[in-house]
């Protein structure tokens, strides 16, 4: 097994052609999007992802474009400021995690790979067809190729996913909250600050960070399932207008920023269950296989692990076979302790009742007050440290 076609140009996609590449193998990276994918939210790369990203070399690159957010406040429907936490703090990090910009550290990856690692842009994956020695596959641009084995970094809507295992109603489980985020002004003039407001049922936040002139929103509602089309913008922002009218704050003027945002994103908390992740030459990573959904905070470091942890398995296996089965083994756990974060962390972050508003704000107050506070709040950071570290990588030769 020599050839590998990756579906996907982002965090998982561009790092596992880094370490096929390292490893002797030869990865092909198809991405739908024209160019690697600019601006988004800010990610943290905590734990056993640290690891990973100072084995590839680009730690020090990731400290030096860092968000560098100095700190948060929770403020009420008039503005006044309830609590305020220092970056760390607020943001669940722990001594050496990293805060970057999802499209920054998309660049670092891809500049790693760029010149030895042939990328397609501007198509996708139509069609596979597994043979006894690889898969055959068609691309939307009609082109037909073979590889050796296929690997779906496709994120939550995997199409790579759907047409190996079937439609992605059997895998994706939605967690009842959905999330908005997209640039708008920096109107309140933020320096590297996040303000965060808190209703029932319904969470708005922004945030500036360091090098950049403008700011981010963010949204988080409760909801039954949303009826809309993953790429119909109309229908989704008419949808989180819906969700957030009449509310207070700085509400009305930034979801009025929406029109002129070029990043706008919408979607369902949802995790990926699979009993496996594989099924024959095709496999899967990151999003695709195992989301933890944006509520658990590591999206982005269950990337980067699993494309190391699955390109080093395939290069120590005899047989892709034993490869697949050995990846398996050494990610699930860690995919799943890190998946655990996610349903306790949101029903955190979005307050069902104005009974759990009151009383929620009333304690951030109260501790943000206390001499032990700092210490309290940074207690409620564990389980994501923990679970951060919960995998012991390997050194692949």
């Amino acid at each position: 097994m020599t050839s590998v076609l990756i579906s996907g140009a982002s965090i998982a996609g561009t790092t596992l052609a880094y370490w096929l590449r390292r490893h002797g193998l030869t990865p092909t990276v198809v991405e739908r999007a024209p160019a690697i994918r600019d601006g988004g939210y800010k990610v943290d790369i905590r734990g056993a992802a640290l690891d990973v990203a100072d084995r590839m070399g680009v730690l020090p690159a990731i400290r030096e474009r860092r968000t560098d957010v100095r700190g948060g406040s929770i403020v009420t429907a008039t503005g006044r400021q309830v609590a305020a936490m220092d970056g760390d703090t607020f943001g669940g990090r722990h001594g050496g995690d990293a805060e970057i910009l999802r499209g920054d550290l998309n660049h670092l990856l891809y500049d790693l790979t760029k010149d030895d690692v042939e990328y397609l842009f501007d198509d996708s994956i139509a069609a596979l067809i597994q043979r006894g020695d690889g898969v055959q596959v068609t691309f939307e641009s009609g082109a037909v190729r073979d590889f050796d084995l296929v690997v779906g970094a496709d994120g939550l809507h995997s199409h790579t996913r759907a047409l190996a295992f079937g439609p992605e109603s059997g895998y994706v489980h939605d967690l009842g909250y959905y999330v908005s985020i997209f640039s708008v002004p920096n109107h309140l003039g933020l320096d590297r600050w996040e303000l965060t407001y808190v209703a029932p049922g319904r969470t708005a936040l922004t945030y500036s960070t360091a090098g950049d002139d403008g700011a981010k929103a963010m949204f988080l509602f409760a909801s039954p399932p949303l009826s809309y089309g993953h790429r119909d913008r109309a229908r989704q922002e008419a949808l989180l207008a819906e969700a957030y009218a009449g509310e207070g704050w700085e509400v009305p003027r930034l979801l009025a920023g929406l029109a002129q945002a070029g990043d706008f994103y919408f979607d369902s908390l949802s995790q990926v269950r699979m009993d496996s992740w594989s099924r024959g030459r095709v496999t899967l990573i990151g999003d695709a296989a195992y989301c933890a959904s944006p509520a658990s905070g590591q999206g982005t470091s269950l990337a980067l692990v699993g494309a190391y942890v699955l390109a080093g398995e395939l290069a120590a296996a005899e047989d892709f076979r034993a490869g697949l089965v050995a990846y398996e083994r050494e990610m699930r756990p860690f995919a799943e302790t890190n998946q655990k974060l996610g349903p306790a962390n949101i029903k955190r972050m979005v307050l069902r009742t104005r009974g759990q508003v009151r009383t929620s704000l009333a304690m951030l107050s109260l501790i943000n007050r206390l001499p032990g506070g700092k210490r309290l709040m940074a207690k409620a950071i564990e389980p994501i440290r923990r679970a951060a570290n919960a995998i012991t990588l390997k050194t692949y030769e």
